[in-house]
């Protein structure tokens, strides 16, 4: 159902109150429609059309055998019989809820590592108590109207975008407390609608700073339990907080292993410098460990970091060539060694073996970018040693004594296997393979890789064919682009993954890579910078016209969806290149990045003050009289990520512009997308009834 006419703001609010246009009970239409039987018939089918060859391992202490799981079975594999045994049927996954606090919140209770007593906020303060919540002391005093303190709770933005899950932080030896203190004065509340469903609504308040807004004064506080005095630490040279300053932003908490510094990450607003500090626990005094840099864009927030057992030396990854690589660094700030120096990305530290000096280790360094493999290389740096096959894409477990090592390989058109390897990168023995059996008797598909060239015309870049089971070269096929984008992020991949069960209405489902994609170096992710919603758009735009020549591709019915920055990339190629797409689902789409907080955004976009031009490129309402095609526009009337104000000033601009266009809401939901079954119906209608 579309709008056939301009629609007020009035009507929009009573419309959704009343169900009208904005229902999510229209998908009964899709019952009738083409492809939905076949999709009916054939979905079901696909969980079980292959035997997974994917059996990760669960290797025993003493590292004679590991256990698997292979079709519904557990085994248990021994490593000198090279056998394998049948010990009974696999445990029943058990459901488990969620483990942590919602999404961008923290915990508001953490337990000392003996577990004898807690650390807890409430009522913006800090307090501490036994374990039973006896004994209770209150460490702080939050009684303060002017700067309104919190203690020992983060913002939202700290939790979503910086991945602060606690805001209270245990000293391994008991005795010391570490927390942050934020100020809100000043700062510019968001208000949240709950409840509206219910015949009485709530609010939820939020600190959540948006691009160019004030950020909250923070700092770190340690409180000594045998002293029972509060220490500030300093952690910006003595300076108050200046926002835009090293120390902007204060994450990445922890202690030393001695429990005599607390460790701690701190960057400036543009986030291109970060500094890794350490903090005297007693004086509060603090000193620079390691300063990364990339004035280009930014640095990474969080790099990688793994302490040696001596808790004196630690392994930290950074992007300082270019690439991502690893460093031996002591805590003094010394750097010993760099250990790789490869012009691909390390991506992942699986195992080190400190009695020999040897650390093993994931990277990009396969046939290409998204294809694994484990390496070995030595405290000096050197005999850096490639173990698995760069054909294939490699995930894997590394025995206890380090003698072997179980992985499993696979790439988008082959089907993954597991097998026993010697640490010299040599085949002991195949655990599994997978049974495609089923799979190419229901005449299932495997996705296709294909090329094409960037917009810029320089970079080469990826994309992913899905095709359907009853699929016809003679015959032309709707598009579907399912699709995120964003920083660092992947369309195209080498996992040998199910087939696309949207395909079975009759479409073909491709992903697609842009200058966007993650793992290829800094500088190629760089180009993104600043450009937001046009660079990766443009890169995107010209994968699906790389697409135009093949005879079974219907270039004139070309759809596109996805979900968070997937919906604002739905929206924008709908709007930008109405001659591409041809209709579009935006599911809790960021609309204008002036819209959004200030963290995520501010690192991409830089600050406000230095990119007018790019955040004003970066709104889609800019390009809302361009609409040509159909779009659905959804949002969850609660969504404290990506605000409804985000769709509400796309839904007004399309307004203002006489587009007929479709809204769905999700109301009390909060960051999500709309049903499948209802996109669908969307899809058919606008690409498939005539």
């Amino acid at each position: 159902m579309k709008l056939k006419k301009l629609i007020t703001s009035r009507k929009l609010l009573a419309l959704i109150l009343t169900g009208g246009v904005f229902s999510l009970n229209a998908q009964d239409k899709l019952k009738s429609m083409p492809g939905y039987e076949n999709y009916t018939i054939v979905s079901p089918k696909i969980n079980d059309a292959i035997v997974s060859g994917a059996v990760p391992s669960k290797w025993s202490e003493d590292s004679k055998s590991f256990t698997y799981i292979f079709d519904g079975d557990q085994y248990e594999f021994d490593v000198k019989s090279k056998k394998s045994e049948l010990i009974g049927e696999a445990p029943k996954t058990e459901f488990r809820r969620r483990r942590g606090p919602a999404r961008g919140r923290q915990h508001a209770s953490v337990d000392s590592p003996n577990n004898k007593l807690k650390a807890f906020t409430k009522d913006r303060d800090m307090h501490i108590s036994n374990i039973d919540g006896s004994n209770k002391i209150t460490i702080t005093n939050a009684n303060d109207d002017v700067e309104k303190v919190k203690y020992g709770i983060a913002t939202w933005v700290y939790g979503e975008e910086l991945r602060q899950t606690s805001a209270i932080w245990w000293s391994p030896d008991n005795k010391k407390v570490a927390f942050y203190r934020f100020k809100e004065k000043d700062i510019q509340q968001y208000y949240v609608l709950l409840n509206q469903t219910k015949i009485q609504d709530s609010l939820e308040i939020m600190s959540y700073p948006k691009v160019g807004a004030k950020n909250l004064p923070v700092d770190l506080m340690i409180y000594d339990l045998e002293s029972k005095k509060t220490t500030l630490v300093n952690a910006r040279d003595g300076q108050a907080f200046n926002d835009g300053a090293i120390g902007t932003y204060l994450y990445g908490i922890n202690w030393s292993t001695d429990s005599n510094e607390l460790l701690y990450h701190s960057t400036n607003r543009k986030q291109d410098i970060m500094e890794y500090k350490a903090a005297n626990a007693t004086t509060g005094e603090s000193r620079i460990v390691i300063r990364e840099k990339w004035l280009a864009s930014f640095t990474k927030n969080s790099p990688e970091i793994k302490v040696l057992e001596d808790g004196k030396r630690f392994i930290w990854a950074s992007e300082r060539s270019g690439f991502n690589n690893y460093y031996l660094y002591n805590f003094d700030g010394t750097l010993i060694k760099p250990l790789t120096q490869h012009n691909f990305e390390v991506s992942r530290i699986v195992k080190i073996d400190e009695n020999k000096g040897v650390v093993y280790y994931l990277a990009r360094s396969g046939d290409n970018h998204m294809k694994m493999q484990l390496h070995s290389v030595k405290f000096d740096g050197s005999k850096d040693k490639r173990l698995t096959d760069p054909a294939l894409n490699n995930t894997v477990s590394i025995a206890p004594n380090n003698k072997y090592f179980t992985v499993v390989s696979q790439a988008h058109n082959k089907a993954p296997f597991t097998n026993l390897m010697s640490m010299n990168g040599k085949k002991v023995s195949e655990i599994a393979k997978s049974d495609l059996t089923v799979y190419k008797k229901l005449g299932f598909k495997k996705a296709e890789r294909f090329n094409f060239t960037s917009a810029d015309g320089e970079t080469t870049l990826d994309g992913l064919i899905h095709f359907p089971s009853n699929f016809d070269e003679t015959k032309k096929y709707p598009v579907l682009l399912s699709i995120y984008g964003g920083p660092a992020t992947n369309g195209f991949r080498e996992n040998f993954a199910k087939p696309n069960s949207l395909t079975e209405y009759g479409f073909i489902v491709v992903n697609l890579d842009g200058r966007n994609v993650g793992g290829r170096g800094k500088h190629l992710l760089d180009k993104l910078y600043g450009n937001l919603g046009i660079v990766e758009m443009d890169d995107f735009a010209e994968g699906i016209k790389a697409l135009h020549d093949r005879p079974y591709i219907n270039k004139d019915k070309v759809g596109v969806y996805g979900t968070s920055y997937g919906g604002t990339t739905a929206a924008m190629s709908l709007l930008r290149f109405p001659d591409v797409y041809h209709a579009a689902v935006a599911n809790s789409a960021v609309t204008h990045w002036k819209n959004y907080d200030n963290i995520y955004t501010e690192r991409f976009m830089n600050l406000l003050e230095n990119n007018e031009e790019g955040y004003d490129n970066s709104s889609i309402m800019k390009y809302a009289p361009n609409l040509k095609g159909d779009l659905m526009i959804f949002f969850g009337t609660s969504d404290n990520n990506v605000h409804p104000s985000n769709s509400l000033q796309l839904i007004e601009a399309l307004q203002k512009a006489e587009k007929s266009f479709e809204v769905q809401v999700g109301p009390d939901k909060g960051h999500t997308r709309v049903n499948t079954d209802r996109m669908m119906e969307f899809f058919i209608e606008s690409l498939v009834i005539d």
